[in-house]
């Protein structure tokens, strides 16, 4: 039988992230072989993956990641089941390793195939399974694109957004990190009114005319009030209509071209937890 040194272990630690005690049992049971051991330990994680597939995932850390140029960006969330193991500095670490690996991917589905220290990514939340005593997965995956791409990560990694700008102008920077803190803040539904879905808008109808109607306003005058409270819906919940968190004297895009007149916010992407 091969003997297991303290070295051993602490590779097999650095290797896989599993606990001292997994990692030496591991090597005890593979009679000292490495490639033997990290096998062992990725298949306790698909034991207690298969145990705990119907356990919720809500906590964890959501981050938000640039690539150099500023033109793209991704927002994931890694998630897990307790706060605990979400704020541990370990997990926030895999979380923002795998973001930046997810910045250069187009989908979901890419990333998970995708290579992560020899192993696809699915596997990696696999072992970290086994290795943890969690459900670990990939929640959130966001990507966004434009001239101009900044982010912004909430204190405690509970929140992560994403915004694009029309154009790199001086101080797009600070405008985007700005406009993505609103995003988080605010958790707008969409960019503008056109991004809100019909559905909700006629819902939305729906209610205020009820209200109407118990207050006793009479039915002709329903629809144009009705179109105020709309307007107020959009001002509240789309993103470039809102209110600035900063100034309230000013919407978000009224903001945004105070820093340069033909500058437009063209998007933003969001993940939150918890």
């Amino acid at each position: 039988m091969a003997t297991i040194t303290a070295a051993d272990v602490n590779k097999l630690r650095t290797l896989t992230g599993a606990g001292m005690m997994d990692c030496k049992k591991a090597l005890v049971e593979a009679d000292g072989n490495f490639d033997l051991a990290i096998e062992n330990l990725r298949k306790k994680g698909q034991k207690v993956a298969a145990n705990r597939s119907d356990r919720e995932s809500t906590e964890g850390a959501a981050i938000a990641v640039v690539n150099a140029d500023k033109t793209s960006g991704v927002v994931i969330s890694l998630n897990c089941e307790t706060d605990f193991v979400g704020k541990n500095e370990g997990f926030v670490k895999l979380a923002t390793d795998l973001a930046n690996l997810a910045l250069n991917f187009k989908t979901k589905e890419e990333f998970l195939a995708a290579d992560f220290n020899g192993i696809t990514v699915a596997d990696k939340l696999i072992e970290q399974t086994g290795v943890i005593g969690e459900k670990i997965e990939i929640g959130s995956f966001e990507r966004l694109e434009g001239a101009f791409v900044g982010s912004y990560i909430h204190a405690g990694n509970k929140i992560a957004t994403l915004v694009s700008l029309s154009a790199n102008v001086p101080g797009a920077e600070e405008a985007a990190r700005n406009v993505a803190m609103q995003a988080a803040a605010m958790n707008p539904i969409a960019l503008d009114e056109a991004g809100v879905d019909a559905s909700i808008i006629e819902k939305e109808v729906e209610i205020a005319k009820d209200q109407l109607r118990q207050e006793g306003k009479p039915e002709a005058m329903l629809d144009n009030i009705a179109k105020g409270k709309i307007q107020r819906f959009y001002k509240d919940n789309t993103l470039v209509n809102q209110d600035y968190i900063k100034d309230g004297a000013v919407s978000v895009s009224g903001y945004v071209k105070s820093v340069d007149a033909n500058l437009t916010v063209t998007g933003f992407k969001r993940a939150a937890l918890g």
